[in-house]
């Protein structure tokens, strides 16, 4: 009967012991599924989130051109512009056509590879710069004072008034000065004194500011009674 007893006592003990096992094993494969189901949704998410950064730069890239090309219409950058491109290809394409009637180390050639070159970089020049060209693949100057296109048109535009104030006001000086002290002004006119229209070249470098003084002082232009008026 102990046997009997101890027997049965053993297989009940074996099998409510299989039975927690089997549990266990059940439990750690439903939390194994749910583990490596969260794992993919975390990486489907992942992948989403990283797709949709990298797809933005790209957005605001293609906005940013479009605000920037779409005041001027008809025109693209230079530097792809396939017109553009067009035209360098013909132009060096006629030097180095006019090249091949030379011998190479001749003075023609030497003369048309320099001019084949400066070409090259004439047109680089102008792709880096950002200018826009037109369908006609030649740049077009902006002058709406976008501050992109400043050096195109303005910068020049100013240099240029400077220097031909520069150049009328050390004239303007010198027929002044000769008018006042020389003996015949109209022979200081005809031969230059170089000394003298060189000094009133140099202090002409300011002539923005000294023009500015004149107006205050009220010697930059002629008086009234001085003008002549012709008669009505």
């Amino acid at each position: 009967m102990n046997a009997l007893a101890q027997v049965q006592l053993s297989s009940k003990v074996t099998v409510s012991g299989l039975k927690q096992t089997a549990r266990v094993n059940a439990r750690t494969v439903k939390t194994a599924a749910h583990c490596s189901a969260a794992d993919v949704t975390r990486k489907a998410a992942s992948l989403a989130v990283a797709a949709a950064v990298a797809a933005t730069p790209l957005v605001v890239v293609e906005e940013a051109f479009a605000r920037d090309v779409q005041p001027y219409a008809g025109l693209t950058p230079c530097k792809t512009s396939k017109a553009f491109a067009k035209r360098q290809k013909t132009e060096i394409k006629a030097l180095q056509k006019r090249l091949k009637k030379y011998d190479p180390e001749s003075a023609p050639a030497l003369a048309l590879n320099a001019t084949i070159e400066k070409t090259k970089t004439r047109f680089a020049n102008y792709g880096e710069a950002g200018l826009l060209c037109g369908k006609d693949g030649l740049p077009h100057l902006i002058v709406d004072g976008n501050l992109e296109h400043l050096g195109e048109f303005a910068v020049p535009g100013l240099g240029f008034l400077y220097v031909a104030g520069w150049i009328g006001y050390a004239g303007r000086s010198y027929v002044q000065m000769n008018k006042e002290t020389a003996a015949k002004p109209t022979q200081g006119e005809i031969i230059i004194d170089v000394p003298k229209a060189l000094g009133l070249m140099f202090q002409a470098g300011a002539w923005p500011l000294l023009a500015g003084l004149e107006l205050k002082n009220g010697t930059l232009t002629a008086p009234e009674s001085e003008i002549t008026v012709s008669p009505r």
